[in-house]
């Protein structure tokens, strides 16, 4: 097997199905995870085990990627230590580059690549439009698992823009807040999740599904610029965005860099905001 080197360079958040099979093929070493996961369901491992990319590992975005629910919303951001141990118990290494992927989209997957970047990782990837596109392009599939070698990865918090409620609720109204949920769960009007409805005041609809096309892949960068300049995110802004509990916000976050902006995220996003009565709650489309 080739050694580790930065394969994946000029240095993007993405990478396509074609530069990923030819790093499979070519034995470059790389460590592949399989993301997958739906709001409300179960772990998605037996869809991994009935075929995932060629040497992929399954990582449990609840028990992996995130605390436990409670105070902190529903996915709070792991403690370093518990989160180092994870990714090295499915193979992630210091010097040798991760690929995230998931279905489809990239909404889940978003949640390795920013923990892994805000864990001190440098060379992390998004598959993008995710298993599908791999399946389109004619890529193999492996059933089962095989047992990961460990990795070596050591987490270190801070790589990463956070921000918590009460910096949140200042950006809505002296920056820009973006909210990453779909327009009905922004507006009140529909909440599958939360047991309160409505948004941050102030911050301004930006649903995640609209970074990508029909395909899940992501929009361009000069589409995302312009989808986010008519938003009012230009260059310089302060930019911040959440979601219902900081899993798809990390999606908004990878588009934005996509699109040459910096954002922070609210990692605790709605589920953590609302469990203060006291912090406002706006419905509607503003």
């Amino acid at each position: 097997m080739a050694p580790a080197r930065d394969s994946m360079t000029p240095r993007s958040p993405l990478i396509n199905v074609g530069r990923l099979k030819e790093l499979v093929d070519d034995g470059t070493r790389v460590t592949i995870l399989d993301v997958r996961w739906s709001l409300g369901g179960p772990p998605e491992r037996s869809d991994f085990l009935a075929g995932h990319v060629p040497g992929a590992v399954f990582v449990d975005l609840d028990a992996d990627l995130a605390a436990p629910p409670g105070a902190g919303g529903r996915h709070p951001l792991p403690e370093p230590d518990p989160f180092g141990s994870a990714m090295r118990a499915v193979g992630v290494c210091r010097q040798q580059p991760v690929v995230v992927y998931d279905g489809r989209d990239g909404t889940s997957a978003a949640r390795a690549w920013w923990l892994l970047r805000h864990h001190g990782h440098r060379d992390v990837r998004l598959l993008d439009g995710g298993l599908a596109a791999w399946v389109a392009a004619g890529g193999a599939l492996s059933i089962g698992e095989s047992p990961p070698t460990p990795g070596d990865f050591a987490a270190t918090a801070g790589g990463m823009a956070v921000l918590d409620a009460e910096a949140a609720g200042a950006l809505a109204s002296a920056g820009v807040l973006l909210d990453a949920r779909d327009l009905t769960r922004y507006t009140g009007e529909h909440e599958p999740v939360d047991p309160v409805a409505g948004h941050i005041p102030y911050a301004l609809s930006a649903p995640t599904r609209d970074n990508v096309d029909a395909d899940g892949r992501f929009h361009s960068p000069d589409s995302l610029r312009r989808r986010f300049s008519q938003l009012g995110v230009d260059p310089g802004a302060h930019v911040g965005t959440y979601c219902g509990s900081g899993v798809t916000a990390a999606h908004q976050v990878l588009a934005l860099e996509l699109a040459g902006i910096s954002a922070a995220l609210y990692a605790g996003s709605w589920s953590h905001w609302i469990t203060d009565p006291r912090r406002p709650v706006a419905r509607g489309r503003r």
